[in-house]
């Protein structure tokens, strides 16, 4: 379980807040906006009714024993931009921030971003799950219950082959790819042994993929 500061509840923080937690995550979150943060009520435990770019609000939070905090903030680059050097004078493990231009982007990681995102939603659910696990590196979803994800291949599985593993029957998973630093090799033949140096692409429930890393 990871512990996570939302900052900003708008669409894309209360998407991002809800994929956390039903992920088994912990959350906080911050917003100036009473409103907002009513809105938010019932989907988040702890809320928090503030100026995130005040250096006093922030101090009080302890802000170097959250793993991760998100930037939801997507209409005021110089907000984000404040946030994010405060974040990071903090000592805040990682950020992640929005942006809507390369140059937004480009700023944002020069000052203190370990990563930007553009979009809404769909993005929102995929870096929840990304950040949300060290052992998945990426997530694509197909539909609610099943997504493609991209993990190291399970140390169980190491100089053993598909047919071997029974992988499908065994773990109720297929195997789409395995990757090789950035060259994608589709489809392994049943004979592939699993090596050490790669990782692999699979598809399946979220409960399925969890039972394997």
């Amino acid at each position: 379980m990871k512990s996570v500061l939302i900052i900003g509840l708008g669409r894309f923080g209360r998407h991002m807040a809800r994929k956390f937690i039903e992920n088994g995550h912990e959350v906080m979150a911050i917003d100036h906006n009473e409103d907002r943060a009513d809105d938010a009520v019932g989907l988040i435990g702890q809320i928090l009714i503030g100026d995130a770019t005040e250096e006093r609000f922030m101090e009080t939070l302890g802000i170097r024993n959250f793993d991760l905090a998100v930037i939801a903030i997507g209409e005021n680059f110089q907000t984000v931009l404040e946030i994010t050097v405060l974040l990071k004078d903090l000592g805040c493990k990682y950020i992640v921030a929005r942006a809507t231009r390369d140059v937004h982007k480009k700023l944002l990681l020069r000052n203190g971003a370990d990563y930007v995102s553009y979009a809404e939603r769909e993005v929102a659910e995929r870096l929840a799950i990304k950040f949300g696990a060290d052992n998945i590196f990426d997530y694509v979803e197909l539909t609610p219950e099943i997504g493609i994800y991209e993990i190291a291949v399970p140390k169980k599985w190491l100089g053993k082959s598909l047919v071997e593993l029974s992988i499908r029957t065994r773990y109720h998973v297929s195997i789409l790819a395995t990757k090789k630093q950035e060259q994608i090799f589709p489809l392994p033949h049943p004979s592939y042994v699993f090596q050490g140096d790669e990782n692999i692409m699979v598809m399946g429930t979220m409960e399925a993929i969890e039972a394997i890393t």
